[in-house]
């Protein structure tokens, strides 16, 4: 299964990001410029867990509360790897 990671706007907490986030967030995408990535769900996992380890990840309000989202890809979306 496919899901789709992807920075929320919503989520105005800083600290993540300036705590390691952005580094792990940046060697994700390796240099694309898109705001989301589409990964295997078990990368995907690897990744989150990872993620939760900086600080700053469970900081967000109840509506944002993590810097990156994860949902799911529909089976007919076209989608690149």
């Amino acid at each position: 299964m496919l899901v789709r990671l992807a920075i929320d706007f919503e989520n105005p907490v800083k600290a993540w990001w300036e705590n390691g986030g952005r580094e792990l967030w940046e060697g994700l995408r390796e240099g694309f410029e898109d705001n989301s990535v589409v990964l295997e769900e078990s990368v995907a996992a690897s990744w989150i867990a990872e993620a939760e380890r900086v600080d700053g990840w469970r900081d967000g309000p109840d509506y944002a509360p993590h810097p990156i989202t994860i949902n799911p890809v529909a089976d007919d979306e076209d989608v690149r790897l």
